[in-house]
């Protein structure tokens, strides 16, 4: 048995594999969920991963798979929360079940995660809880008000959960990710010049640095971009 595990929902192939390669070559535990699990087979393959389907805006789906995990690998160590969804258009053009649908999956989805997490982790006497943000936590951008809502909120959940729940030995943690993250074979990779996009195993270095720290020394949150963006 490992001493350690991981689950990452909205698990994908960029920032979220490079999480679970890190945490997988600690010898940790990984749990990949998502709606779509077809997706994740080659990692799954590559670090021994199991993979569950997962939608996380629904309380029932939620609750099933922290029960699933409760069975197989117990409480997870660190749960990191990777979902994110948008619709971009002009203020008066935007469609009310899209913006519902982005709040769902960028805020509501990360309490109910939250929530299930912190049943257990007071339980067995800690644990670290990771949400990844953007820079649209911080401002909003013009026709961007549903991912600005979503994240925003997602912020102001971490924050809140950090203060009450740092005392019981549970890190929560919020990363602004301010700018693009580099995919392979990147078109976007010319434009913006050597180094222009976020790399995602650099991203994955600071998630891990984060859940290392001693908790005399916690950050709540940290800030992430390249050295082209401008903030």
């Amino acid at each position: 048995m490992t001493e350690q595990s991981a689950l990452i929902v909205g698990a994908g192939q960029g920032l979220s594999a490079s999480v679970a390669r890190k945490c997988a070559e600690r010898g940790m535990a990984v749990a990949l969920a998502a709606r779509d699990t077809a997706k994740l087979s080659d990692l799954v393959s590559e670090i021994g991963a199991s993979s569950f389907v997962c939608d996380a805006s629904d309380p029932v789906s939620v609750a099933d798979l922290f029960a699933q995990l409760d069975v197989s690998t117990g409480t997870p160590n660190l749960v990191l929360y990777n979902p994110s969804y948008r619709q971009r258009a002009p203020f008066i053009e935007l469609d009310v079940e899209e913006v519902r649908k982005t709040l769902m999956i960028s805020c509501y989805g990360g309490f109910l995660v939250g929530l299930e997490a912190v049943k257990r982790m007071t339980v067995v006497g800690g644990g670290a809880i990771f949400f990844t943000g953007a820079s649209a936590s911080v401002k909003g951008y013009k026709q961007s008000a549903p991912f600005a809502m979503g994240k925003f909120g997602l912020r102001g959940l971490a924050q809140s959960m950090a203060r009450e729940l740092a005392p019981q030995n549970i890190h929560v943690a919020h990363f602004v990710i301010d700018g693009g993250i580099e995919k392979e074979d990147d078109p976007r990779a010319e434009m913006r010049g050597n180094d222009g996009l976020l790399h995602p195993d650099a991203i994955a270095d600071t998630y891990m640095h984060i859940y290392d720290q001693h908790r005399t020394a916690w950050t709540w949150e940290v800030e992430l971009r390249p050295w082209v963006e401008n903030f």
